[in-house]
């Protein structure tokens, strides 16, 4: 087992199976997550700002870390996944597997930085009762971009990533006609993005071909179609800013969605481990 491998194992174990269920009431939890993701931030190097919001009462936090692009410093690239889980959850796919990507990646870039600046951040408030308002960690986070005039380059979203299966017809859609465009395997990771992040969707996908063996798929559509806009980017083109999602589809395949199965063994690592060298090096070319 590589080094990347071993990373994305051990980060999806410990919120997963160590913390466990990570809900919005479940506030020392929260702090536990939070402190082990801004642990791994610290250890790479970074320095970690701790942006504040509350809810109902109770403070949470979105997690952020900064590394300078080696050419195009002011145009920013986020890269952001949730860490807090629904009620009921372990969430290891959902969304510690994102979380564990995106710390892998934040550590390759320590070392050898992208072209473009790029803000890691963990978000916390994703699942409901937030979900859908401006409650969402990666509302405060875009709304304080926007307020701030900061120029985004785009937003990547990493929404449940670990989950793919090779059987036949394991893959499902919103509406069977995809199944004449796309596979009817769940062994492929998507790009979702919304009609104005087309081209942003376009550069990330044709660059991730040439860098990975990962299938990838993508779908560029309104919002009316289930799914599109069920993650963080969303609340990024409320502001008129690039973002897709990148993920294994969630409910479309992983039959431990928002469930009590979400566990960490469930996970396929070695996929992971596709998806963080093929993303890293794609970035590199956008």
């Amino acid at each position: 087992m590589g080094e990347i491998e071993a990373n994305l194992k051990e980060t999806v174990f410990f919120l997963s199976e160590k913390i466990g269920q990570r809900s919005y009431l479940d506030l020392e939890k929260l702090r536990l997550s939070a402190k082990y993701i801004e642990k791994a931030f610290n250890s790479y190097g970074y320095l970690v700002e701790k942006q504040p919001f509350y809810f109902r009462g109770s403070l949470y936090h979105n997690i952020v870390a900064q590394i300078q692009g080696t050419e195009n410093e002011k145009e920013l690239l986020v890269i952001g996944a949730h860490y807090d889980t629904i009620i009921g959850t372990p969430g290891a796919d959902d969304n510690a597997s994102g979380v564990a990507v995106l710390l892998e990646l934040a550590r390759l870039a320590s070392t050898s930085p992208l072209n473009r600046t790029v803000l890691f951040v963990a978000f916390c408030l994703e699942e409901p009762p937030a979900y859908m308002t401006k409650n969402m960690g990666s509302y405060v986070f875009a709304k304080s971009l926007w307020d701030s005039k900061i120029d985004l380059y785009g937003m990547i979203s990493l929404e449940m990533v670990g989950y793919y299966s090779n059987k036949k017809g394991s893959q499902y859609y919103p509406s069977p006609l995809f199944k004449w465009i796309y596979p009817d395997k769940g062994d492929f990771i998507a790009f979702i993005g919304n009609i104005a992040s087309s081209v942003f969707t376009k550069k990330l996908k044709d660059s991730f071909k040439k860098n990975s063996t990962l299938p990838v798929e993508s779908l560029n559509a309104p919002s009316i179609i289930p799914g599109v806009d069920f993650s963080d980017h969303r609340n990024f083109w409320k502001f008129n800013y690039n973002a897709i999602m990148i993920t294994d589809t969630g409910f479309y395949r992983n039959p431990n969605y928002h469930e009590e199965g979400d566990k960490a063994f469930t996970l396929d690592y070695a996929k992971m481990e596709e998806l963080v060298r093929g993303l890293y090096e794609s970035l590199k070319f956008i």
